[in-house]
């Protein structure tokens, strides 16, 4: 590799400022570029030409790796391919997919995208275009041949079941690129409030020692701790990656910290919060060792801070009050249950009478193990989602017909949408019309489990809300999940960016 011609993302503003100080005209392409091919070779052919000096700038691996975008090659070979293309002149690593934060970092005075990427051509990208025009850059489309890394690496490279790449190539037949990104730029337009319990993660990351000789219990050296969003405060986050008309009404108490939590992920113009001293923030604290080698998250024990008394009167009809005032503004309410006690008789009855849309997750975990039950809690709802263990105590029964039992369910209530996720073995997805789908895991190699299925209720409830069919609603909330899978809890929201990106992979565009 040519050591200069990498720079530093730190260094490059006066690096490139200086040649453009010396006269010379730069051009920037930004991206994965996960495999050096053909196409790609002729496309940094044709940039070249387009100025004095060609910056690829590449997106760093850590943050695709935090938003559940693996790329099939390391970082360091992509900077070793990219480096040895002679008609490339530097190489920039970005500590992020944005175009924009790259753009921002070199100034170019020519951004080139590839013709086939149409949202940056035909004027969908209003922030790219938005960035460019600050920057003094012009925007250039090039429509040499090309071959997508993506698809090369899925067809050829066999890291996908073939039951994966059939159903990828059966869905292609169905919807152009241009369809699936309309579909999902189209979430954009919903108004939604979120409703439900919030909950934060706290991951206490310790290096197992071994066994004290005393007492024969797990000793570990403390290493670090971060504490991230979860419950239906996860949910909002996930859903403000595609709509920026998000609103959310929940309870918290008044511990120091959990204002600054709050706001840091929520701005206090959709903050309907109901904080109150008699109130504890459900916190969940997990004992954890770190990540390595590809491997799923190791969960030694978790500690929960949660009341189980229901929260005072007053509590629940300022509640009432907020759902009442904000329900006629929206189109669709999502409900995230979590069963920690915010979701009581009395705020059931009110989401089931009177949101537009009721999309609901009632979901089964260790502190309501039993007593959180769809069928027990609800009698209605436009759309829902649920997992293995959830569908089991619903029926009150095992070996059952998932997919008949599925069904009935969304029978008796009333939902126009019904999914059901079972981990590493498959999703189905039914509608009120007769039409099912059925999707293996996209994603085998898991980090942690935690947040997935948020991450695929957030999806597939703008699905619903927008009657996007079952067979793709199904895939996007797959792929919300394949993205989840990835993350380390909550700490950060599946990306739309990276959403898209995988789905036309997955498609063979």
């Amino acid at each position: 590799m040519s050591e200069t011609k990498l720079i530093s993302f730190e260094q490059a503003p006066a690096f490139f400022q200086g040649l453009r100080n010396a006269g010379s005209r730069i051009v920037q392409c930004h991206g994965t570029f996960d495999l050096i091919h053909p196409g790609l070779v002729l496309f940094f052919s044709a940039a070249r030409a387009k100025g004095d000096a060609l910056v690829v700038t590449l997106t760093g691996e850590s943050f695709l790796s935090a938003h559940g975008n693996q790329p099939y090659f390391s970082e360091s070979l992509r900077i070793t391919a990219l480096c040895a293309l002679k008609f490339v002149d530097y190489v920039v690593v970005v500590p992020s997919s944005s175009p924009a934060e790259a753009i921002t970092c070199i100034q170019p005075d020519t951004y080139c995208v590839h013709q086939s990427e149409s949202d940056s051509c035909s004027g969908e990208s209003d922030a790219l275009k938005e960035t460019l025009e600050l920057a003094g850059g012009d925007l250039v489309c090039i429509g040499s041949e090309t071959f997508s890394s993506a698809k090369i690496i899925n067809n050829f490279f066999n890291h996908l079941p073939e039951e994966v790449r059939s159903q990828g190539r059966s869905l292609a037949k169905q919807y152009t690129p241009e369809a699936f990104r309309n579909v999902v730029d189209r979430f954009a337009s919903l108004r939604v409030l979120v409703v439900g319990d919030t909950i934060f993660d706290r991951y206490s990351y310790v290096k197992v020692q071994g066994l004290t000789s005393k007492n024969r219990i797990i000793s570990g050296r403390f290493l670090k701790e971060h504490t991230d969003p979860g419950g239906a405060l996860a949910v909002a986050r996930h859903i403000r990656q595609f709509t920026p008309h998000v609103r959310m009404v929940s309870m918290v108490g008044t511990e120091p910290w959990v204002d600054s939590a709050i706001r840091a992920h929520l701005p206090e113009k959709e903050d309907l919060f109901v904080r109150d001293h008699r109130i504890t923030t459900v916190l969940k604290q997990r004992y954890v060792e770190p990540v390595s080698d590809e491997k799923e998250m190791n969960k030694l024990f978790s500690v929960n801070y949660v009341d189980v008394t229901p929260p005072p009167a007053e509590v629940i009809q300022t509640i009432l009050r907020h759902l009442s005032s904000a329900m006629p503004e929206v189109d669709l309410v999502v409900a995230a249950d979590f069963g920690h006690g915010f979701m009581t008789p009395e705020i059931r009855e009110v989401l089931q009478k009177q949101a537009p849309f009721l999309a609901l997750n009632c979901q089964t975990n260790s502190n309501n193990h039993g007593f959180n039950i769809i069928s027990h809690q609800y009698n209605r709802c436009d759309c829902f989602s649920l997992d293995e263990q959830e569908i089991l105590l619903s029926c009150a029964r095992r070996g059952i017909d998932y997919h008949k039992e599925l069904d009935a369910l969304r029978c008796s209530l009333g939902a126009r949408y019904a999914w059901l996720t079972r981990g590493g073995v498959e999703t189905i997805g039914i509608d009120n019309g007769n039409h099912s789908m059925r999707w293996p895991p996209l994603e085998p190699a898991v980090t942690d489990t935690v947040g997935a299925g948020d991450a695929f209720f957030s999806v597939v409830a703008l699905a619903a809300a927008q009657n996007v069919p079952i067979d793709l609603s199904t895939f996007l909330g797959q792929l919300a999940g394949g993205q989840a899978v990835k993350i380390v809890g909550n700490s950060h929201p599946i990306s739309k960016e990276a959403l898209i990106k995988s789905g036309l992979s997955l498609l063979n565009y």
